[in-house]
């Protein structure tokens, strides 16, 4: 399947209903922010552990954003391939597809977190790790926080993650998988590439920055989460659905 495109104004109905409920998301968390309540940390997603952490989280966060620009990229990437994936799954496959890989970029990222967590922890007695589970948030409010394994305990604990990307993550990599061989334009530099190498080169680049930590306020293995979960669903419908692509 190589030269499908939907129209360019045809928006599908989940891919609309998704961009138009992060956008009011946003505007919800401006405009409480205003009136003193932190909907990010209400809806973000904690750390198990953390004190804050509650399970709707693994589906509220995925609606929640960090600022204009954050929310800008995803719903441009959203729209720009996630329309045309519903326009050949059709709105029920697509929808599952959405979610799984979002919920799946937060299983990896939990998970690597979990790692992290489990490593600062057993370089500290357990004395201070319990003044990072029990003061760890208040002191981080004040503008504050410990050096050393402490503070990366404290970070990890009670910084929530927030955003569509892990999904959109996963969408990309499926219009990669669908559609090889369709030239994308970079913007910089301004040159064709294909959707293969397109996603293979972002797949790498995640993956370096993840284990380098480089750009650490980023979820590089949720992104990663979503890729992965993306292409065992779609190996399973392609093995399992006849004609799936």
């Amino acid at each position: 399947m190589q030269n499908f495109r939907p129209s360019i104004n045809t928006i599908p109905p989940v891919v609309k209903n998704l961009v138009i409920i992060n956008v009011l998301m946003l505007a919800a968390t401006y405009i409480l922010q205003m009136k003193g309540i932190d909907l990010t940390n209400t809806l973000g997603l904690h750390y198990i552990q953390s004190p804050d952490f509650r399970p709707y989280q693994l589906v509220t966060h995925m609606f929640m954003h960090g600022g204009f620009m954050h929310l800008a990229f995803n719903m441009f990437a959203l729209w720009m391939f996630g329309r045309v994936l519903e326009s050949v799954w059709g709105p029920k496959r697509f929808f599952i597809y959405y979610f799984v890989t979002g919920l799946g970029a937060a299983a990896l990222h939990t998970f690597v977190n979990y790692m992290e967590f489990q490593y600062y922890a057993s370089k500290m007695n357990p004395q201070d790790v319990q003044a990072v589970l029990s003061q760890g948030a208040e002191l981080l409010q004040q503008g504050q926080n410990w050096v050393g394994p402490a503070g990366k305990l404290n970070m990890i604990l009670n910084t929530p993650t927030v955003g569509a990307s892990g999904a959109v993550f996963g969408i990309l990599l499926g219009f990669g998988m669908l559609f090889p061989n369709t030239e994308l334009m970079l913007l910089f530099p301004p040159i064709p590439i294909k959707a293969k190498y397109f996603v293979a080169g972002y797949g790498a680049i995640e993956l370096f920055s993840g284990i380098t930590g480089m750009g650490a306020n980023i979820a590089h293995f949720a992104h990663l989460g979503g890729m992965l979960f993306g292409f065992f669903l779609i190996r399973y419908w392609n093995r399992n659905t006849r004609n799936f692509y």
